[in-house]
């Protein structure tokens, strides 16, 4: 995403974002930014995560595990907890909702008739 609007967009839903890819399964940061950017966040940076992760572990919304690393340092995995999980269904009733309502303002382009 590029431009203010959209950062601050993405400020917004990363949180929704990181919740949903844990909720798939637990994910060291370096892999849970890989995730993000593979399903469409191409140049997100690795330090817009990691406060995410701190934030949502200080809330209690995910728990982390120090795992040792054969090649190299330990890792920290995280993991939603019954309260993130809970956030993540408020969140994404919370989206659905707004996306209906962007969806009913500010509809779809009409094709270009003339093909351009």
């Amino acid at each position: 995403m590029s431009g203010d609007r959209d950062s601050q967009l993405l400020k917004g839903v990363l949180p929704m974002l990181v919740l949903a890819a844990l909720e798939r399964g637990e994910s060291y940061g370096y892999a849970l930014v890989a995730t993000l950017r593979n399903a469409g966040l191409a140049d997100l940076s690795t330090g817009s995560v990691y406060p995410v992760l701190t934030r949502l572990e200080r809330e209690r919304l995910i728990v982390s595990r120090i795992v040792p690393s054969a090649a190299g340092p330990a890792r920290k995995y995280y993991a939603p907890t019954a309260d993130g999980r809970r956030e993540l269904d408020r969140a994404r009733s919370s989206w659905l909702h707004l996306c209906g309502v962007v969806g009913t303002l500010v509809p779809a382009p009409a094709p270009d008739p003339g093909g351009t």
